[in-house]
Parts: C-alpha cells; structure tokens; sequence
C-alpha cells in the first residue's frame, strides 16, 4: 500500500499559486497568515465561522481563494469595502498580501464583526476598519457615499442587490469584484438588467480552478461610470 500523499504547507500552497494570484507571500505574510488560521481555528470553537472538513479549506478554500481576487484590483492602495466580510475572506488576506491596501470590512452579525475587531487588533494591521451594521442601513443613512474605489464580496449577495449597493458606495470609475462559483450565468444575466440604472457597467468574468480541490470559482468585474455630461480617466 503506497503512503498517503503529504498534505502541503502554507508557504508550499501560496507560492505554487502565484501564477493564479499574481503575488509571492514573503516570510512576513505567511507568519500573518498562519496567525490568522490559528485565530480562526480558536474562534470557529466559539462561533461557526468557516467550515472546516479538511486541511486545505483554510489555506486553499478561503486564503487562495480570496487572493485570485488580486489582479483586478485597480492598484495596490485602493480603498476596498468588503460586503459582507464573515471571518475575513476576501479583505483579510488580500490586505496582508498587500499592505497598501485601505481596507473596511463590513459585517452586520455582531460576533463576527467582534472576531474581526479582535483580529485587526491580534494581527496588528492598520488601515483597517470594522464597520458592524448592514449595508442597506448605511446606505439608508447616506453613510460611504460614493467613498470607496472598489467594492468586493465574496459568495455573499445576488448580483442585483450587489450591484446597487455598488452604486452607493463606489467612487465613479470605481471596480466592483463579485467573487462567485462557476455556474453563476442566470445571475448575471438577471443582473445585467440592472446595470444602466446603476451605472454600472460588465466588464469581463474570469474562471478559475483552486489548486489542490480544483474547485471552480469565476470573478465577475464591473465598473461604475461617470455621471452623464462628466468624463474622467478612472484610475
């Protein structure tokens, strides 16, 4: 009987996905990394954070996974709000890979947020705020108005409401990334509809397979336009 295939590192997965990525972790974001999957494995005792069944869900599911969503992010210190945020995936990792990177993490179950106060806190990161409220009320409140220059959620909203929510919060010329799985056409297609009256417009969706699980995940990538009569070249 052959042994059984050895499970890889953290520092072995990220780097053997740089070419999905478009980043090389250094020893300094692995170490956070590793921080924050320790975090999360404490807390999912506590709370159900993320589902943990096998060893690669963490750092493949939820870390890899949130990274893809780098290479279309419009620069390196954009201002990212992250709908809908749960444990940390996608702003998390994507601001400790990049640490330009302004970051607000918005998530309206009140022991989550707590997690990601304390998180900020464990991890020392800086640039990043929790905000613990509901984007309907923020937007109600006329809160973020058009403050942000991308916006991303990961498997968290049905693009419709996504894409209006968008609308609230983004600069014009601001990136709405939609991080979903791979039969995500009907959605799309509903939400096209919508588009004009929010001024946003379909840029491009990008497939992709997760190494190791080969799960597949596409991105969807939207951008608002500029107010009729006004023009700009949008980063």
């Amino acid at each position: 009987m052959s042994p059984p295939a050895k499970v890889k590192g953290l520092a072995e997965l990220l780097s053997g996905s740089s070419g999905l990525t478009g980043l090389t972790p250094g020893d300094k974001e692995i170490s956070l990394l590793e921080s924050y999957r320790k975090e999360i494995l404490f807390w999912n005792n506590k709370m159900n954070l993320v589902s943990v069944k096998s060893p690669l869900d963490i750092p493949v599911k939820h870390f890899i996974d949130s990274l893809t969503a780098a290479p279309y992010l419009p620069r390196k210190d954009v201002a990212v709000l992250d709908i809908g945020a749960g444990a940390g995936f996608p702003g998390i990792p994507l601001k400790i890979c990049m640490g330009a990177l302004k970051l607000c993490l918005l998530e309206s179950q009140r022991k989550k947020a707590s997690f990601l106060k304390h998180l900020v806190r464990t991890l020392d990161l800086h640039d990043v705020t929790v905000v613990h409220k509901r984007a309907e009320d923020l937007i109600r409140e006329g809160s973020y108005r058009e403050f942000f220059d991308t916006v991303i959620s990961r498997a968290t909203l049905k693009l419709p409401k996504l894409l209006g929510m968008g609308n609230h919060f983004l600069s014009a010329g601001g990136i709405l990334i939609a991080m979903k799985g791979a039969d995500v056409e009907k959605e799309l297609r509903d939400a096209l509809t919508f588009c004009p009256s929010n001024r946003m417009v379909f840029v491009d969706s990008h497939a992709l397979s997760l190494p190791e699980t080969a799960d597949r995940r596409k991105i969807l990538v939207f951008k608002k336009t500029w107010p009729p009569g006004l023009s700009g070249t949008p980063f």
